[in-house]
C-alpha cells in the first residue's frame, strides 16, 4: 500500500525503488596511477553491463564511464612527438569531443575548434 506522504506525486511510487545494484568502483586508495587500475575499471564496466552500465544507447555507453587521472608523462611524450610542449602537469585539462562521423562534416568543424580552443594571450 503507498503510503499517503505521496498522494500529491501520481507518477512516483516507492514501490518502484530498487538498490543501485549498477554501480561498481575501482579506486586505487593512495592515488597511485596504474595501468591495472584502469583495467579493473574496465572490467567491472563489462561485469555490470547486464545491470545497465551500458546506459540509455548500449551501442556508445552513454551514461556509463571511467574517470582517470591525467597521464602527464604519457601526454608529455606524445606531444613532444607531435611539436608541441604541455605545460606544467596540474596546469592544462584534458577533454573529449565528439564529431560527426561524416568525415567531411567532421573535418569541417576542427577549424572552429582550434580556434575555440586557441590559448589567449
Amino acid at each position: 500500500m503507498t503510503s499517503d506522504v505521496f498522494k500529491d506525486f501520481p507518477l512516483y511510487d516507492p514501490r518502484n525503488e530498487h538498490d543501485a545494484c549498477g554501480i561498481g568502483f575501482i579506486v586505487n586508495v593512495n592515488g597511485d596511477r596504474s595501468h591495472d587500475t584502469i583495467m579493473k575499471g574496465i572490467q567491472i564496466l563489462v561485469n555490470l553491463a547486464h545491470r545497465g552500465a551500458s546506459g540509455s544507447d548500449p551501442k556508445t555507453g552513454d551514461g556509463a564511464g571511467i574517470t582517470i587521472q591525467i597521464p602527464h608523462t604519457f601526454f608529455t611524450r606524445e606531444c613532444g612527438k607531435l611539436g608541441f610542449t604541455l605545460p606544467p602537469e596540474g596546469e592544462y585539462g584534458v577533454g573529449m569531443l565528439f564529431l560527426p562521423v561524416d568525415r567531411s562534416r567532421g573535418l569541417s568543424a576542427k577549424p572552429s575548434l582550434s580556434e575555440l580552443f586557441r590559448k589567449k594571450d
